[in-house]
């Protein structure tokens, strides 16, 4: 009946291995200054919130100097704050208040471009002589006149841009105001190594490394290759295989390097970017884990929401994983669309519990706590600029990226004038202050999952095994010293009968995603509603025992106003 087990690490456990992480989009989390977009003091005044959900660890996407091109992903000034997040003072300000409560901050390390309006590569651009030329990568034409080759930007079209000034092209992998710098040239790497000093000596906690498996490009300058299981409707860039843009061998000695800079620092986490197979995903570890922390794992992302091919998933990766490497899980983010419009509202609470009972660290993306959706944009409310250049696929992220629904007045609690995106309909219904008083809702769901993770070491800390289940049953153990945690959820629109052996005979149900039942049951004949997950501890005298902490349904009055 049972699996292969996976080991725990013997070392003691830091805090980005028990936490969980909560990635706020920083432009529509809360707006302080009634212009429409989220900022650090909105940040800040929401800390309360995010202790009461019980997070551990906010990430804040790029809050750095930006014509916001990329919604600031294009970087002119990487040790400021853009004014429209506040300033210095208020950063400072936020990463106090933060380690006030026990949180930590991680910021987002956008390493692989800058803005054309960086004064680095107004420089590279002044001229060929220029002793920053060689920060960025510049080639000339192919034979004169066409393309230096067939790289593509994964915003459409070609990567290369002509500078008629100087002759040449320039490489850029997204926009084409957003430069790629050259990592090659060790004044580049010097230069970010300074930048993350910087944040780390202002005592942020760690970096979430934009694309760091983009990092080195082909010295050599070959084409891709054409890839044959491209069809008309992919994303443009697929019509290649990237195998001389992204993930060269050479990009793990500057994970190397980048982890030594966070290494000089106590306590500090390196978290990486990382869309690729688990086979190569898992080399971001490094040799003796000398790389990222955590390099993100992504795989449910776009994973069919099925049983068994989730259940395979966890195992190849589980399997994959090196010798003391910690696991990671993502259930939503800035770039893909919300969870709860991916497989429904009912399995978004199943989704929940899958997310906080896996072994390894959990992320979750602002506003999936209250089932959040993908909001539908007209054309003149597109903001995204991937959508702007190839638009008609359903590549946009803005439907992601909308502000998070607090409260049912007309902006949705996020700011008093009209939102840099249009706050969805819905929020009158679906929004923070509804929930806190709900006790059957999604986010009283969240809350209790992360309470269980602080209060039970097994969840955050124990081993996984698999059990043998058949159909849409999902079901494994997560046990550490004498305890023992059964996890068994449905991804089925079907009721399930869950048979264990005598081993796993009875045991103390700890929480039900309806959060509607609790106490002794049967574990060789447990029933499971339609989308029900549940999370038992398993008896290990007959009887359950340690009966769960409830966290109380608290309502602190300045955390969703």
């Amino acid at each position: 009946m049972a699996q292969r087990s996976t080991a725990t690490t013997s070392k003691p456990a830091r805090w980005w291995q028990t936490g969980v992480i909560y990635e706020i989009y920083s432009r529509s989390y809360q707006d302080s200054n009634r212009d429409g977009i989220g900022d650090l003091q909105g940040i800040k005044l929401r800390l309360p919130y995010l202790v009461e959900l019980g997070v551990d660890t906010i990430w804040l996407s790029p809050i750095y100097v930006s014509p916001m091109l990329d919604l600031g992903y294009d970087i002119v000034d990487y040790t400021a704050i853009d004014p429209v997040f506040g300033s210095l003072v208020d950063f400072d300000e936020l990463v106090a208040a933060a380690h006030e409560y026990g949180l930590k901050i991680i910021l987002d390390l956008v390493p692989n471009h800058t803005s054309d309006q960086h004064v680095w590569f107004r420089e590279s651009r002044a001229s060929r002589e220029n002793p920053k030329r060689n920060w960025y990568i510049w080639h000339d034409p192919a034979s004169g006149v066409n393309l230096p080759n067939n790289w593509l930007s994964e915003f459409g079209g070609s990567a290369w841009q002509y500078d008629p000034a100087t002759s040449q092209y320039y490489y850029h992998a997204f926009l084409a105001a957003q430069p790629d710098l050259n990592w090659r040239n060790p004044q580049v790497r010097s230069a970010i190594y300074d930048v993350m000093r910087f944040w780390l000596r202002r005592g942020v906690d760690g970096f979430r490394v934009d694309v760091i498996w983009h990092l080195i490009k082909d010295d050599r300058i070959r084409d891709n290759p054409v890839n044959p299981r491209y069809r008309l409707g992919d994303p443009p860039h697929h019509a290649v295989v990237p195998l001389y843009t992204q993930d060269r061998p050479e990009v793990q000695e500057i994970v190397r390097e980048m982890r030594s800079v966070v290494d000089e620092f106590s306590d500090r986490v390196l978290i990486g970017e990382i869309y690729l197979p688990l086979d190569r995903l898992v080399a971001y570890y490094g040799r003796g884990l000398s790389g990222v922390h955590l390099p993100f794992n992504f795989s449910l992302l776009s994973a069919p929401w099925r049983a068994r091919t989730l259940a395979t998933l966890i195992d190849e990766y589980e399997a994959a994983l090196p010798p003391c490497g910690w696991p990671n899980w993502v259930l939503g983010n800035h770039d893909r669309p919300r969870i709860a419009t991916r497989v429904g509202q009912a399995q978004a609470r199943v989704a929940a519990m899958l997310l906080l009972t896996l072994r390894g660290t959990p992320t979750i993306y602002y506003g999936d706590e209250i089932g959040m959706e993908q909001a539908s944009l007209g054309a003149d409310q597109i903001r995204d600029p991937l959508e702007k250049n190839v638009p008609g696929l359903g590549l946009g992220r803005d439907g992601c990226r909308t502000p998070m629904q607090w409260d049912d007045t007309q902006e949705a609690g996020f700011s008093s004038t009209k939102p840099w995106l249009p706050v969805p309909d819905v929020s009158r219904e679906v929004n923070v202050a509804a929930q806190r008083h709900d006790a059957a809702s999604i986010y009283q769901l969240y809350r209790r999952l992360v309470h269980l993770r602080r209060v039970r070491p097994a969840l955050a800390l124990g081993s996984y095994r698999p059990l043998k289940a058949d159909g849409e049953l999902l079901l494994f153990l997560r046990e550490m010293d004498d305890a023992r945690l059964l996890v068994a959820l449905n991804l089925g629109e079907d009721p399930i009968s869950v048979r264990l052996p005598d081993e796993l005979a009875r045991g103390h149900v700890l929480l039900s995603s309806f959060l509607d039942r609790s106490g002794e049951a049967s574990l060789t004949d447990l029933d499971l509603r339609p989308n029900e997950g549940i999370l038992v501890e398993v008896s290990t005298t007959g009887r359950g025992e340690h009966r769960p902490e409830t966290p109380p349904i608290s309502r602190p009055g300045n955390s969703a106003r």
